[in-house]
């Protein structure tokens, strides 16, 4: 059984484009993973969705269950949805359906799936064992952000002053020809 956590929890910013939204926590991990994570959540003041394997298996106080809508809505509120998967290609399946395509994480210790992630999950910033709450562009050496962009093509990510700006290339000749 689950022990209670009794501490003083405080959540971060979560009206930024780097909180998280959803957590897909692996079948394997319910037993020691579930019930601690979600107290932490809920005595911090979140509010928790589940799918019904995280309603079944959550100690905590009563939880609503996630539809169709939630596992494709950006909450930007202490909100967050939950939903157990079978393995990591469960999980890029999950958030390749369904994710912003803008920041993912794993918390993994298993490098294989950590690297499996990191190539498989289409988004503009995907990381290991790190915060989402790192997708800024200052965090990775931008200067002030401008924006993010989930484009497949320039840019890409965090968006500065570099990533705005377009290129002009003058060229003078003196009647120069290509071979």
């Amino acid at each position: 059984m689950a022990k209670k956590i009794t501490l003083n929890a405080k959540m971060r910013n979560t009206s930024i484009c780097g909180a998280a939204e959803t957590l897909l926590i692996d079948k394997a991990c319910i037993k020691t993973h579930l019930n601690p994570i979600l107290q932490l959540l809920s005595i911090s003041g979140c509010r928790i969705i589940g799918d019904k394997i995280t309603k079944k298996n959550y100690i905590g106080s009563n939880i609503d269950l996630a539809t169709e809508k939630d596992w494709k809505t950006e909450y930007l509120d202490s909100l967050i949805s939950v939903k157990i998967v079978n393995g990591v290609e469960e999980a890029i399946t999950h958030i390749n359906k369904y994710g912003t395509q803008h920041t993912d994480t794993i918390v993994t210790n298993n490098k294989k799936n950590a690297s499996l992630f990191l190539s498989s999950v289409n988004s503009a910033i995907v990381l290991h064992n790190a915060s989402t709450q790192f997708a800024d562009g200052n965090e990775f050496g931008f200067g002030a952000e401008v924006g993010i962009s989930t484009n497949k093509l320039h840019p890409r990510g965090p968006v500065g002053l570099e990533q705005l700006v377009t290129y002009k290339y003058l060229v003078k000749g003196n009647g120069q020809i290509r071979p």
